[in-house]
């Protein structure tokens, strides 16, 4: 049984002695919860639903966790109900009832923990973004690991979700780096406020390739060229970088394309035909202080030309027409000031804000023998995906920029994650799957198959980890609720931890000339089950399961 169904049968023996003592069923809360203790002695899991009900049902909370407890206690599956403190209830799962997880892993696959709560979503997921000026750097990192990760979170929970890369290949940054590949070309030092870095001379040297005669033209035309190929350079590595860090996305989207087609133009005319804009001091400001954002913004500047936020406005109305009804933007630490502005837009717009979710990662550094990381072999101001992939492969990576909350800034070990170790949490995860694997050619071997007698699974040990493989699903959709994929690997983790404990505890295989029984099939069934959800955990992070390590 399931935390979830667990629930259900909680809120079912709740609604029926409220039913028949006559007291107003509306007092019982739509989300009656069950969790685990953190003292297993005092069950297998806990309810506050009596302390919550009481108040507005009128009566003691203990005295309806008495009659709950009462309740509880002749329904299927619980061995065991009693009343804890001023009203939690403590409750014990009869073993055939708990071990059921077992078979529902089994019967799922690689189907469990999906949900539908999502279905009919269609969500534009927008992350990494960076733009074509160089290679990948940590931030950037961080988010191709934790988009890809929330993508595939969201997706398992029934959404339909569009990973979208949004190229900002017009305005300043790419001017200065045209001019840093034309000095870099014409043997010149790097242009204030350019860029540098070893990266510079191969693209500048690979655009003269294919043109050779570049140099010797006029200088806009020039210029053009260097644009042209070396910001397609760069989109070429940034695509190929992230391909091979295993993530992909569904759409690449130029900023470009909103200017050259006009929709920046007709957004900004729908804005002032609509009041949403107003002129003053020679500008057109959005009324964007009116829709909680903390100030107005500029949208076309004194000098005529559209600021930045025009092709936010635009890329906006692009992603409602082509019918994604939450926008999800992933963006850096310096990006606070975006929440309530592409808010504001949504609403300009006579849009539903809710409709823009702003997520805002904070900083990734990196630490080896003690010290910060902060010069790369190629990017020279930075460090860069490729080096962190070169340091501790993509798994690591990938799992270490996925396990902490974007909320808070994040210190890599480099020299922790190369350890074979459980120390290393990536590691520590991977070796239980891979152990898991090793321990079913083993059963195999000896012909021993997973069967079904899961009441035989009273063990302790058996029950911690049967419970812990139950919470998978709960924790998925939580980490979809809360855009927080972190949580999965993080439960990972206590997964390993728990059937560690089982397989020192628990012995799965036959010994010797031991004739195979019952116990072994049905703890064998609970070590695939547990292999299972390992695969389907790391798949959600998009880490390897490996058979051997």
């Amino acid at each position: 049984m399931t935390p979830a169904l667990l629930a259900e049968l909680v809120r079912a023996a709740a609604s029926d002695v409220l039913t028949r003592r006559g007291l107003d069923l509306a007092a019982l809360p739509a989300d009656v919860t069950v969790e685990r203790p953190r003292n297993p002695e005092h069950g297998d899991y806990a309810t506050n639903v009596a302390m919550r009900t009481a108040k507005k049902a009128g009566v003691v909370p203990r005295d309806l966790a008495g009659w709950l407890v009462e309740e509880l206690a002749g329904r299927t599956g619980i061995a065991s109900a009693e009343v804890a403190g001023p009203g939690f209830i403590n409750l014990r799962l009869a073993a055939d009832a708990q071990g059921a997880v077992v078979g529902e892993v089994l019967s799922a696959g690689a189907g469990y923990g999906s949900g539908d709560e999502y279905a009919g979503r269609d969500v534009n997921l927008e992350f990494v973004s960076a733009n074509p000026t160089g290679p990948l750097h940590m931030g950037a990192t961080r988010w191709a690991a934790v988009g890809d990760a929330l993508g595939r979170v969201l997706s398992t929970r029934g959404a339909k979700v569009t990973r979208e890369y949004y190229f900002n290949d017009a305005g300043s940054q790419i001017d200065r780096f045209v001019a840093s590949l034309v000095a870099a070309a014409q043997g010149r030092p790097t242009p204030e406020n350019g860029y540098a870095g070893a990266y510079i001379g191969e693209v500048a040297q690979q655009v003269v390739q294919a043109e050779p005669d570049v140099l010797d033209r006029p200088d806009a035309e020039r210029d053009e060229v260097f644009r042209r190929i070396g910001v397609g350079h760069m989109f070429d590595s940034i695509k190929r970088t992230l391909h091979e860090f295993g993530t992909d996305f569904d759409v690449f989207f130029h900023e470009q394309s909103l200017h050259e087609s006009g929709a920046v133009a007709a957004a900004v005319q729908r804005l002032k035909d609509s009041g949403g804009l107003y002129f003053s001091e020679g500008a057109w400001w959005l009324r964007s202080s009116e829709y909680g954002d903390d100030k107005d913004r500029p949208v076309i500047k004194s000098d005529g030309n559209p600021a930045y936020i025009a092709g936010d406005l635009a890329y906006l109305l692009d992603k409602r027409s082509r019918g994604f009804d939450l926008c999800i933007y992933m963006l850096g630490a310096d990006h606070h000031g975006y929440i309530g502005r592409l808010k504001a837009s949504a609403a300009a717009f006579g849009d539903d804000p809710a409709v823009v979710e702003v997520l805002i990662g904070q900083l990734v550094n990196l630490v080896k023998d003690g010290k910060p990381v902060r010069m790369s072999k190629r990017a020279g101001n930075t460090v860069t995906m490729d080096d962190l992939v070169e340091a501790v492969g993509v798994d690591a990576a990938r799992y270490s920029l996925v396990r902490s909350s974007v909320d808070s800034p994040l210190d890599i070990d480099l020299d922790l994650l190369v350890k074979r170790s459980n120390d290393n949490p990536v590691f520590y995860v991977q070796y239980a799957h891979a152990r898991l694997a090793s321990l079913a050619r083993n059963a195999a071997d000896l012909g021993l198959e997973p069967g079904e007698s899961f009441g035989l699974l009273e063990h302790p040990r058996e029950g911690d980890l049967i419970r812990t493989i139950g919470e998978f699903p709960g924790v998925v959709a939580t980490a979809a609720e809360l855009r927080e994929p972190h949580r999965v690997a993080r439960y990972l983790e206590q997964l390993a931890s728990a059937y560690h404990k089982f397989y020192d505890s628990c012995r799965v295989l036959p010994m010797g000339d031991e004739e195979i029984g019952d116990l072994h099939r049905a703890r064998l069934a609970l070590c695939v089950a547990a292999r299972q959800v390992f695969a389907n955990g790391l798949g959600l992070l998009g880490v390897s399961a490996p058979e051997r390590m």
